[in-house]
């Protein structure tokens, strides 16, 4: 996802969003831990989704403004 998609979100979405990504990452290195994983790819775009995020929560937390991108 692209971080204009995450500022679409409400902060309450963000958080559980933020908590469903954390899960998903912790099911992908068990995965990879275990040798079962397809895609280790994956594991990189969950971590960027996670931290762009956390971006816009903390954007929002000290209310930065972002220009709007068309």
């Amino acid at each position: 996802m692209k971080a204009k998609e995450f500022r679409d979100f409400t902060t309450q979405e963000l958080e559980t969003k933020i908590i469903s990504l954390k899960e998903e990452l912790f099911n992908l290195r068990f995965q990879m831990a275990t040798g079962q994983l397809d895609n280790p790819m994956r594991i990189k775009t969950v971590k960027k989704d996670i931290a762009k995020s956390k971006t816009v929560l903390r954007e929002r937390e000290l209310n930065i403004e972002r220009p709007k991108v068309k």
